[in-house]
């Protein structure tokens, strides 16, 4: 046998390990480069989601807009629909919102919005 034979024989038992025993390495860097273009993707969404005018169109503004009513219907709405239905002698029963959820996106939110703000002013 020649040595040619000797390292298409070494090659081919090479890619036959490889399917039981995969190089780590290699594993991991196709991982990486998953999660890199999932982070590229998502930057590409984001740059023309901020390119937007329409405040309505942003997925952050819905989902602040939400808060908003959310809180405006537990703070505003629902009390006021109570008192006067009370005043109106049919008193309703109307459930309040567990804002918990709410609370924690829309500080988020904000904190995320101060933050960047920061950056900008100190030109980071």
């Amino acid at each position: 046998m020649d040595i040619t034979g000797i390292g298409e024989a070494a090659t081919a038992a090479q890619k036959v390990l490889g399917m039981f025993f995969p190089d780590k390495t290699e594993e991991e860097r196709s991982k990486i480069a998953g999660v890199i273009g999932i982070l590229q993707s998502q930057a590409e969404i984001n740059k023309a989601e901020a390119q937007s005018t329409d405040t309505l169109q942003h997925f952050r503004g819905g989902a602040g807009w939400m808060c908003v009513f959310g809180m405006a219907y537990n703070f505003i709405v629902q009390p006021i629909l109570r008192d006067v239905s009370t005043l109106l002698h049919h008193p309703i029963v109307l459930q309040q919102l567990d804002i918990g959820p709410l609370v924690t996106m829309l500080t988020t939110m904000l904190g995320l919005g101060a933050l960047h703000v920061y950056q900008q002013v100190n030109g980071k």
